[in-house]
């Protein structure tokens, strides 16, 4: 499977855990992130006050958190293709 290389450009917060993530090929994606935010990385961003301090990383061109929480350009990008396999994972990354 070919990996492309997107950048995140521009990020908006919608709702609590919602973003849009705008790209540098023009495209955006709405993510709801809240079934994702459990387990030791992305439990803590269960506080409002830590998932609202979402970056972009100048080196990566990705969200980032100050916690070290990210995610890869290229599967923000085509969350459609990825977000059922990564919800079903956190089922086993624990309740944090």
């Amino acid at each position: 499977m070919h990996h492309q290389l997107f950048k995140v450009r521009a990020v908006d917060l919608l709702s609590d855990y919602t973003l849009k993530v705008h790209f540098d090929d023009s495209s955006e994606q709405t993510i709801d992130f809240a079934p994702l935010l459990k387990g030791e990385i992305y439990g803590p961003l269960k506080q409002l006050s830590l998932f609202r301090q979402v970056k972009i990383d100048p080196e990566t061109h990705t969200l980032c958190w100050p916690n070290g929480a990210d995610f890869d350009p290229e599967t923000l990008h085509n969350w459609n293709l990825y977000s059922s396999r990564l919800i079903e994972k956190t089922k086993h990354w624990g309740p944090l």
